[in-house]
């Protein structure tokens, strides 16, 4: 089945929210909690970060960019901001940073395709602009098409433009097709960076000091004992975040985690980014059970360094 077809439009993805840090230390304080190098970020450029736990197990995924000097925002799922908030909230302490949910004040929009082409003019990806008082960041294309976020005031939002309606699902299954995993609710304190390619998609910065969970994911790294990954698959059925993958040659535990998945726009079935131990590729791969849905894998859009691992 071909998955490469033009999916057009604009939506409100109400699933999402936003965290402001703001203050003198925001920017040290979330440099010293986050995978990347958000410090560095100037007010044309977003980027990808994790918030991980002590044992490198990511809390949260975030888009963030920054309006201006002192002022930080964070979007991640609605369902995961509160706990996140609250657990960032402890480690603030004494720095100069005060962390709020601004979700209800900044609505997020889709736009794919011709929607998206049109504002962009030429945007390079994870660049940033200001269109009237909303912000546009261009997020990596999918399937082919070209992709991005306008972020409104959630009062005023006559910036979006006109444009045919896209579901949310559609957008969810291009998310899919980005292979950027998104942490949910379902997948919390399950992965590794590296597990999810976070750092082969520009996720994660090996320079920039000291953050929680660190030391796991750099050992990660440079010793090379990354034993899974994260790869592209397409199901008869729709799979669920935090669903297991069993493999024919390990029936008696799961190889792997389904980390996203949404449904095919245009036919039954969907598909997903499967977190996989990688010994098992070879295997057939099923989906809840042994004798579950079959699983096909596709090519991602970036390449995965697979090989030396799965000879080890």
């Amino acid at each position: 089945m071909s998955n490469v077809f033009p999916i057009r439009g604009v939506c409100r993805l109400a699933d999402r929210g936003v965290i402001r840090a703001s203050g003198a230390d925001a920017a040290s304080f979330l440099q010293s909690q986050l995978t990347n190098d958000v410090a560095g970020l100037v007010d044309a450029t977003a980027c990808l970060a994790g918030f991980c736990s002590a044992k490198g197990r990511l809390q949260a995924s975030f888009v963030v960019w920054r309006p201006a000097a002192d002022e930080f925002l964070l979007s991640c799922p609605r369902e995961i901001l509160a706990p996140t908030l609250k657990r960032l909230s402890m480690f603030v302490l004494r720095a100069k940073c005060k962390l709020s949910d601004a979700s209800d004040e900044l609505a997020v929009f889709a736009l794919a395709g011709p929607a998206a082409a049109a504002m962009l003019d030429g945007t390079a990806v994870w660049q940033v602009r200001a269109r009237g008082a909303s912000t546009l960041i261009r997020v990596p294309d999918a399937a082919g098409v070209q992709r991005a976020w306008l972020v409104a005031d959630a009062a005023a939002v006559a910036d979006v433009p006109a444009a045919e309606a896209m579901s949310p699902e559609a957008w969810r299954w291009l998310e899919v097709e980005s292979g950027v995993v998104t942490i949910e609710a379902a997948t919390v304190d399950r992965f590794v960076p590296q597990m999810v390619n976070f750092e082969l998609v520009g996720g994660v910065d090996f320079q920039k000091g000291c953050y929680p969970g660190q030391e796991v994911v750099a050992r990660s790294q440079y010793r090379g004992t990354t034993k899974r990954r994260t790869l592209l698959f397409d199901c008869d059925v729709v799979p669920a975040a935090g669903q297991d993958v069993y493999a024919s040659g390990t029936a008696n535990e799961p190889a792997g985690t389904i980390a996203n998945a949404a449904a095919h726009p245009l036919h039954d079935g969907g598909s997903a980014l499967v977190e996989v131990r990688l010994a098992a590729i070879g295997d057939e791969l099923r989906l809840g059970a042994p004798d579950g849905p079959l699983l096909t894998r596709r090519e991602l859009p970036y390449p995965v360094p697979i090989d030396a691992a799965v000879a080890s």
